[in-house]
């Protein structure tokens, strides 16, 4: 038993009266203590279960945060004409709507704008398809390969994706405990918000409850991020919906919001204080319900149609969100461009010709592997 963790424990678990908020270098230790599963699995069930009834404050997220940092994988930049886009998007995947995030990435890094993602496998408690099986549906396979590998596909194509049970075994270790406990703890809001990737970039980051949008803020002022949008996305993704207004939180200093120079119809409008901006699909002919997500097999087929410029909602969808995101990474000046180009890209073959680049990349280096000189 850890002495040092049984008093964090008691401060976060001491019910809602005398319970008290762990200063950001105590939820570093906390964090560093269970990843490195010193404190004892009782130690570790019972802070998860107390800490998600305490509620998270943003100077705690931002202590699990630099424990993440500290002990986890990053892959390194490289020479680029735009800050990496870093998605956090829920490790306990999707079950009702189709995820779109996938052809998001391969239009910004096909616009040569670096893309980092990470996720898991089937995690509790939703157990929804993951972004490492909608991957390997499209022939892009993460799960295999070394840090190292990754670090190499990802200079090539400007893709990359950290795989939690291959590269941060730490934090896989602790799924365990998702599974007995049957809740969601702390450590899921944190994979929404971290960074595993040294260099300059963009937090873009999905959200369901705004009360996670003001903790995710608090800690990455505390923190020093300089670039931070949060979706309230599709079942908390960074996909944008179509069938009502996308709300989202933008802090990118120095870069302004403009309106929309189009005449009849109505603005983007932004808050200046909050940095708030509200997209209405429908205002740019994009409203459209959902598309739902039926089984993993169909969705493939819908994401390579829609990779290949196949008319239909799946296109559609890619091309709302990756309009909106080459306007937000800096790739296109305002939103009328990025949808133009997000629909070109798909319509001339850009984006499948470079979904066809990163196939072709993992295998090099998965072949690689076992050349005569890599045996030896």
């Amino acid at each position: 038993m850890s002495v040092v963790f049984r008093e964090l424990l008691r401060k976060v678990g001491s019910g809602s009266h005398t319970s008290e908020n762990l200063t950001r270098a105590e939820a570093a230790t906390a964090t560093e203590m269970m990843l490195r599963q010193e404190a004892t699995p009782a130690q570790i069930g019972a802070f998860m279960i107390a800490h998600r009834i305490k509620r998270p404050t943003g100077e705690e997220l931002a202590g699990i945060l630099d424990a993440y940092d500290r002990l986890g994988p990053k892959l390194q930049g490289f020479s680029s004409a735009y800050p990496a886009v870093v998605l956090g998007i829920p490790y306990d995947g999707r079950s009702r709507t189709a995820p779109i995030s996938p052809i998001t990435a391969l239009i910004l890094t096909a616009a040569g704008c670096p893309v980092v993602m990470h996720g898991g496998r089937r995690m509790p408690t939703k157990e929804g398809v993951p972004l490492a099986e909608v991957w390997q549906g499209l022939g892009v396979d993460w799960t295999h390969l070394s840090l190292e590998q990754v670090q190499q596909v990802f200079e090539r194509t400007c893709l990359g994706f950290v795989y939690l049970p291959q590269h941060f075994p730490y934090a896989e270790a602790m799924v365990t405990y998702r599974e007995e406990l049957g809740k969601r703890p702390p450590f899921a809001t944190a994979e929404l918000f971290w960074c595993p990737y040294e260099g300059d970039f963009l937090m873009i980051s999905g959200f369901v409850h705004p009360p996670t949008e003001d903790m995710a803020r608090s800690a990455f002022s505390l923190r020093g991020t300089q670039r931070l949008i949060t979706v309230k996305g599709l079942e908390g993704s960074c996909d944008l919906p179509r069938d009502r207004t996308c709300i989202i939180g933008i802090k990118q200093p120095g870069i302004k919001q403009p309106g929309i120079k189009q005449p009849g119809i109505n603005q983007p409008n932004a808050d200046a204080e909050s940095d708030r901006l509200l997209l209405h699909p429908r205002d740019y002919g994009f409203a459209a319900p959902e598309l739902s997500l039926s089984t993993l097999e169909q969705l493939q087929i819908d994401l390579q149609a829609a990779l290949q410029g196949k008319t239909g909602e799946m296109l559609e969808s890619a091309v709302w969100n990756g309009g909106v995101y080459l306007w937000q990474a800096g790739v296109c000046s305002n939103l009328e461009a990025g949808l133009e180009q997000a629909r070109a890209m798909l319509g001339d073959g850009r984006v499948a010709a470079h979904w066809a680049e990163v196939v072709e990349a993992i295998a090099g280096v998965t072949a690689a592997e076992f050349t005569p000189a890599a045996i030896g």
